[in-house]
């Protein structure tokens, strides 16, 4: 599952560079789903880190489409994502004091830089930036991985907040994308990694005589 992420997450990077929207189509409604399943392999049932990549397949969908109606939708579903995993990581583990006040600050600071370049989506983007930034902060407390995708992401998204005030970034939409397919792999493999089911130790194969303390097999 991991290859087949790759191999999407290269035809969706060129479909970017290239300016194909075919391409673009074909992958990037394809990338969550490859995680969803890589997830469903290691955990075998549905969490809420499974919910919030059914929420952003919802949310890329959407952001392929143009208009303001349309990233307010794909705005949307991704907070659904981001309430998600900020669900599942504060039950797995509190994160540190330093990350929530970080994350807060650069919260503030992003807005009040954007604020006057936003228009009608202000109030949109103040709230979703909010749990965006809650979710990395939260993902700080899960392990490395987790917490370098929980930042890839904000990256992403800042640089589509960036976009949608009308600053142009040269290879802006690659490196979107780019932190994005980042974010989306260090998340899920880190997850995967970190709430992997504690073996016990091995049955015996069936049909072996147990020793007792005291006993022996022999009748």
């Amino acid at each position: 599952m991991l290859l087949l992420f790759g191999l999407v997450a290269a035809v969706e990077l060129v479909g970017v560079a290239l300016d194909s929207t075919a391409l673009q189509w074909l992958a990037k409604p394809l990338l969550a789903p490859v995680l969803l399943a890589y997830l469903w392999e290691r955990r075998r049932r549905v969490d809420a880190v499974a919910v919030g990549l059914v929420a952003a397949t919802a949310g890329d969908v959407a952001l392929l489409l143009e208009g303001d109606t349309a990233f307010l939708a794909g705005m949307g579903f991704f907070l659904v994502t981001q309430i998600a995993f900020i669900t599942a990581f504060v039950r797995h583990r509190r994160a540190p004091v330093v990350a929530w006040a970080g994350y807060l600050l650069a919260w503030a600071g992003a807005n009040a830089l954007l604020w006057g370049m936003l228009g009608p989506l202000r109030l949109p983007v103040l709230g979703y930036s909010l749990a965006l930034c809650l979710m990395a902060a939260a993902a700080a407390g899960v392990s490395a991985p987790v917490a370098a995708g929980g930042a890839f992401f904000l990256v992403s998204d800042l640089l589509i907040g960036v976009g949608a005030a009308g600053i142009e970034l040269p290879g802006r939409g690659l490196l979107v994308m780019t932190t994005y397919c980042a974010a989306l792999l260090l998340i899920t493999t880190g997850w995967a990694a970190a709430t992997r089911p504690a073996t016990g130790p091995e049955s015996p194969p069936a049909g072996t005589l147990l020793a007792w303390p005291g006993k022996t097999g022999a009748s």
